[in-house]
């Protein structure tokens, strides 16, 4: 049978004696608190309807939490006020009753800055992009001063930190130039409204798909019609030509060349043209509402040649709406005997010519 140190236990036995109340003052509080949130939250959901995008919507989700946080806080305060320990455990325990009380004011104001500032986007009229890199500057630039908050009041000065930080910071900044090369072409793009989410766009590099989202590093976009992802670095987008095609409208207008017989009826040609035409655009893209135009263009060698102008609210549509348009204005012209001629050349054989 091993042999047990008894003075060794009963040292523990005299360390973690004093501790034993607060520790379960502690896991009550936060019994309780997580309890509550779950109540509230539940509460909220069923009895509070609120709109997204409204000020009750900021608060409500930056209050989420709170009821553990608060609940922490008075056990704490009662540890701290009521309970007989020693003075280094009650020094130590209103440590952590500042910083909570501190870390707690600090989650709602990121919170709530993060959503007043996405609702401000969502209103404003210049509609700058909703992407995470914002969201993740405010939320570390708020928590960074908090911490420094907390640091401060346990006594730590926080100038000879901050002088650290400056230096350090030059020495990282040496280290990842590519790295903070894309934060700030990030910040560019998001600043001058060159890009939005969802905004279909092409470089001069070849890529192109939808914008989903703009991160610290990357920006993301996924071709139409694929579900393959391409991740790009800020600054290969920053320094690239840059085609948006969902600016300055989103909507974009598609022209379709068609040729029909010189012996046909140009009225009645254009007449079915455009039925067709909006026949397809109910059909498939029931959002545009600009009509369709039909206009002639030239006397080619063998038909009267027009461009068929569809608009389609969004790049990825225009490839179902020609597919579906080719296929119903070919089935109509046959229905109503309009001739779409094919080519024909003259080959000269000597002094006899030979049509193909």
């Amino acid at each position: 049978m091993p042999n047990f140190d008894w003075t060794s236990l009963a040292d523990w036995k005299f360390f973690l004696e004093p501790l034993f109340v607060p520790l379960c003052i502690l896991i009550g509080a936060l019994a309780v608190g997580i309890t509550l949130n779950k109540l509230v939250s539940r509460r909220i959901e069923r009895h509070v309807d609120v709109e997204e995008g409204t000020w009750h919507y900021v608060f409500i989700h930056a209050m989420k939490g709170v009821p553990i946080s608060l609940t922490l806080v008075v056990g704490l305060y009662w540890i701290v006020g009521t309970i007989d320990i020693p003075p280094q455990l009650t020094k130590l325990f209103s440590y952590v009753l500042f910083t909570v009380i501190i870390l707690s004011i600090t989650r709602v104001v990121a919170r709530t800055v993060n959503g007043v500032v996405e609702m401000r986007i969502e209103r404003s009229d210049e509609k700058l992009p909703k992407t995470t890199l914002l969201s993740t500057i405010l939320t570390v630039v708020i928590y960074a001063m908090g911490v420094l908050v907390v640091l401060q009041y346990y006594g730590i000065s926080i100038a000879p930190i901050l002088t650290a930080m400056g230096v350090g910071g030059m020495a990282v900044a040496l280290a990842l130039q590519e790295t903070l090369a894309n934060i700030f072409s990030g910040l560019h793009l998001i600043l001058s409204r060159q890009l939005r989410i969802d905004d279909y766009i092409k470089l001069s590099t070849g890529e192109q798909g939808r914008v989903t989202d703009i991160t610290w590093r990357f920006t993301t976009i996924v071709p139409a019609g694929e579900s393959n992802m391409v991740v790009i670095p800020n600054q290969k987008i920053a320094s690239s030509i840059i085609t948006n095609f969902s600016l300055p409208r989103r909507d974009m207008a598609i022209s379709i060349p068609v040729g029909v017989a010189y012996d046909s009826d140009l009225d009645f040609v254009e007449k079915v043209t455009l039925e067709v035409a909006n026949e397809v655009l109910a059909r498939v893209d029931e959002n545009v509402e600009q009509s369709p135009l039909v206009r002639y263009t030239e006397f080619a060698d063998s038909s009267i040649n027009f461009n068929v102008i569809l608009h389609s609210s969004a790049f990825d549509s225009q490839f179902l709406l020609k597919h579906e348009f080719i296929k119903a204005l070919t089935r109509r012209y046959r229905e109503e005997g309009i001739d779409i001629p094919y080519p024909i050349r003259t080959v000269m054989h000597g002094d006899v010519p030979t049509e193909k």
